[in-house]
């Protein structure tokens, strides 16, 4: 007999079996799996840059940019779900275990704390091994330079704009996530992470552990004077792109947004909806 995706309601169960799974996880699988996970996404934001880096420096296709860096982008997810990885964003719809009370906030404090560092440190490799590649000389160089835009339009963000953007960044990635649970075929998944993906990227949402290839790699080219003389921003302006900013001033208020995004808007929300009303 042919299967069929799950409903909503089934959706809701596998979610929280899948979390109960990931929470008793080993500290050196979750470790593991979220190195390979913030690689994943390193990938997939180097490549959506590389795609429309030069639609990006004009403000004319900026938006035409945002839509093919979409399409690319999609398959940093799909990595995570179909190859295997722990990934922060995704694993907020933990949430909806503990609020099934099949989870402790201890063990979800746990998964989270080493995924987080560990999508870090993937994200972090990928960032060192571009910036050694030679590949921001591309477009003679303005690949560099819209990497550095980039990093500093990231830590300039107010922190109600930051924790916003982050919201609704992860509303859309855990709906992707939870709708690829619900689907069967290797195909099916992809397109039920593809199209979520795709409008997260397009709207200019901000994405934690994607943050953490965007800005770390802006701060190691910031070195470089081609890149910064082509990207045309102010010394004044580059000293706001350090190492405490990209922490303080984007990754806390878009940390919390992703978990309020993820969290409670997907993970509780559903929770709410097919096992507590």
């Amino acid at each position: 007999m042919e299967k069929k995706p799950l409903k909503p309601a089934e959706i809701t169960d596998v979610t929280i079996n899948t979390s109960v799974d990931k929470v008793n996880g080993s500290f050196i699988k979750l470790l593991i799996l979220s190195i390979l996970a913030g690689a994943f996404i390193a990938f997939a934001a180097e490549g959506s840059n590389m795609a429309a880096f030069n639609l990006f420096a004009e403000p004319t296709t900026f938006g035409l940019g945002k839509v093919l860096a979409g399409v690319v982008f999609g398959t940093g997810l799909m990595l995570v779900i179909l190859a295997g990885g722990e990934l922060f964003t995704g694993n907020t719809l933990i949430l909806a275990a503990v609020c099934d009370r099949k989870v402790k906030v201890s063990k979800m404090l746990r998964n989270w704390t080493i995924v987080y560092i560990g999508n870090l440190f993937g994200a972090l490799l990928i960032a060192y091994m571009m910036v050694h590649s030679g590949l921001f000389t591309s477009g003679a160089g303005m690949l560099g330079a819209v990497t550095l835009k980039i990093a500093v339009y990231k830590v300039n963000l107010s922190f109600v704009q930051a924790l916003f953007l982050g919201v609704m960044c992860n509303w859309l990635v855990c709906l992707a996530v939870w709708m690829s649970y619900g689907a069967v075929s290797m195909v099916g998944k992809m397109f039920s992470i593809f199209f979520p993906i795709w409008l997260f990227i397009t709207s200019g949402f901000e994405h934690s552990v994607a943050n953490m290839y965007y800005i770390p790699v802006g701060i190691m080219v910031k070195s470089n004077s081609t890149f910064v003389e082509l990207s045309g921003l102010s010394q004044e302006t580059l000293d706001s792109l350090t190492w405490s900013s990209f922490f303080i001033d984007n990754l806390i208020p878009v940390t919390i947004g992703n978990i309020i995004g993820g969290g409670l808007l997907v993970g509780m929300a559903y929770w709410l909806a097919y096992k507590k009303a």
